[in-house]
């Protein structure tokens, strides 16, 4: 849809202007331009088509008649054109149809202009222009006639009677204004004039809406089908949110392109610029913060101190965010303001970019919370793993040099225990290292990784670990971390809580399915008293159930534990198709 004028300003900020608003409007001058040449042009163009038409249908029998009423017909569209661009003077912007048709004939061209509804709402608008500019004039002109009596009436009042014999007479009676009376009409006359400006503002909405009405170009679809496309494109590089600048970037380029403002702007709450398409700003157009920010879902049309219209709308974040989102502001061209439908569209802009930001600030959040969840557990294993190794080699090392000249069977045993401790440390780092590197299970393999986690748990806690891995399952990236956390914390349980000396690790793929399990021969537990287990087993269900897999824990008092998790395997990759001969 065209461009048009806004139906209304901000009426709290009408009334801080106050009653001498409208004098200082400069749109009250242009609208002042528009309604004084629309007579002189309404009535040429009621002169050109009506005598067209008459002299076409008097001159019918021959055929200068029929080129008459032809070139008439065109009249009524290239005179529509001039009437659009005098619009322009009320801030009337309208968009033209993405294609023009292509000419292909006086009776195809005929047959198309007839039957367009453009045609008929431009006639109409011919038809009305005439007697409405004229209304306009008279009103006009009988305010401007009473604002000239009343602000010269101290010139005509006070002048001697033989100079300016300007008298109130009813018959043999007569009468001359007095002072009081004198003050009375300027006021008069002072009031005129203000009632005028506010008329003329009047006459350029009405005159707007008109033009809007009659004189678009089928623009309205075309304008909606440009936001629809733009807020869809919005819309999708918000869900896709991999790069906030570029996403913010893409939402001014998104709302410019959709709408009829030179400059579209997203602003920071303290002023600082995050995004800009279009022309460059001018030296009046400012962006430091401003007062009067509308709230949430309201918007704000002002006038730029170097010219134009700043159209101000909010970036809405939600409360718990804590920090406001800014605002965005379009820049429009001396004269032109946008009309509700526009400003409807962009605040649906702000919101998207409302909704950018806060979902950056979320991931930033998660990311910061999921490093120091990290870093506690990465505290928790070293602690629990290498520290403990590195204090039980520090203690052998110790026992070896005090043993070494007296008891060299002992000092022997004591570096054998550490060399153990030693290269169970080394294993435990590295298993460390491969929850740590999110690519590691892909580089190593599941397979690899359980077994630096076996032998770990051998050299350090003592165990007997009977690992059957087998050959590397076929496994999505997922599925394969979610094992790999299955079966850390299975082991982890195992060594906190089963007091066993055995454990059996096996990993094995059957057809469509890939079976893990750990079990042991601790004290085991009642499964029935137990209920769905405790926090270690509901994060293992849960990780299981993410990747589509299920997980069983048997397992009763004194007869050990078995934790079987049951994964889908990964499809396999289709072969290449080999090209006919």
């Amino acid at each position: 849809m065209m461009g048009w004028m806004a139906e209304r300003e901000d009426l709290r900020a009408a009334r801080r202007e106050g009653p001498l608003s409208d004098l200082w409007d400069p749109q009250t001058y242009r609208v002042a331009l528009y309604v004084l040449l629309a007579l002189p042009v309404g009535g040429a163009a009621a002169a050109l088509l009506t005598g067209g038409v008459v002299v076409g249908l008097l001159t019918l029998p021959v055929l200068v008649g029929a080129a008459l009423l032809l070139g008439s017909l065109w009249l009524v569209g290239g005179l529509a054109d001039v009437q659009r661009t005098l619009a322009g003077l009320l801030g009337v912007g309208f968009v033209r149809p993405a294609l023009a048709p292509a000419y292909t004939g006086v009776l195809p061209w005929l047959r198309a202009t007839l039957g367009d509804p453009d045609t008929y709402r431009a006639l109409l608008f011919h038809v009305v222009q005439l007697p409405l500019a004229l209304l306009c004039w008279l009103v006009l002109a009988l305010l401007l006639a009473v604002a000239a009596v009343g602000l010269s009436a101290p010139l005509w009042a006070s002048a001697p009677e033989r100079v300016t014999p300007v008298f109130l007479t009813w018959g043999n009676l007569s009468a001359q204004p007095t002072p009081l009376a004198a003050a009375g009409l300027v006021l008069l006359g002072l009031g005129a004039v203000i009632v005028s400006a506010g008329v003329l503002n009047l006459m350029g909405r009405m005159w707007g809406r008109l033009a809007g009405a009659l004189l678009s170009q089928g623009g309205a679809s075309e304008a909606a089908r440009r936001e629809v496309l733009a807020l869809r494109r919005a819309a999708g590089r918000v869900a896709l949110g991999d790069d906030l600048e570029a996403t913010l970037r893409d939402l001014t380029d998104q709302a410019r392109a959709a709408s009829t403002a030179r400059t579209v702007a997203l602003v920071a709450p303290g002023g600082a610029l995050r995004a800009l398409s279009g022309a460059p700003l001018d030296p009046g157009d400012d962006l430091e913060p401003l007062a009067g920010v509308p709230l949430s879902g309201g918007a704000s049309v002002r006038a730029l101190k170097g010219g134009g219209t700043l159209a101000l709308l909010p970036v809405t974040l939600p409360a718990s965010a804590g920090v406001g989102g800014g605002t965005l502001r379009a820049v429009y061209a001396t004269g032109r303001r946008p009309g509700p439908d526009e400003l409807a569209f962009l605040l649906s802009i702000a919101d998207h970019a409302g909704t950018a930001l806060h979902a950056a600030e979320l991931i930033e959040r998660a990311g910061a919370r999921a490093g120091e969840q990290e870093r506690a557990r990465l505290a928790r294993e070293l602690h629990d793993s290498v520290a403990q190794a590195l204090y039980g080699i520090t203690l052998g090392a110790k026992t070896a040099r005090a043993t070494l000249e007296r008891d060299p069977v002992r000092t022997r045993a004591s570096l054998d225990y550490t060399i153990r401790l030693a290269e169970g440390g080394v294993s435990e780092m590295k298993a460390l290292l491969f929850s740590l590197r999110p690519d590691a299970l892909e580089e190593g393999g599941l397979v690899a990784a359980l077994s630096q986690h076996a032998h770990a748990l051998e050299a350090r806690h003592g165990l007997n670990v009977h690992a059957e891995l087998g050959a590397e399952p076929s496994l999505t990236p997922d599925a394969q971390a979610a094992a790999y956390r299955v079966a850390q914390e299975a082991l982890h349980n195992v060594v906190k809580h089963a007091r066993a000396e055995s454990v059996w690790l096996s990993l094995r793929q059957e057809g469509e399915e890939v079976r893990l399990e750990v079990r042991d021969d601790g004290r085991g537990f009642d499964t029935a008293a137990a209920g769905r287990g405790t926090l270690g087993q509901r994060s293992m269900r849960e990780r299981a159930a993410g990747v589509g897999g299920a997980l069983r824990v048997g397992s009763a008092p004194g007869e050990g534990t078995a934790v079987v998790l049951t994964l889908p395997a990964a499809p396999a990759e289709a072969p290449p198709l080999r090209e006919l001969p």
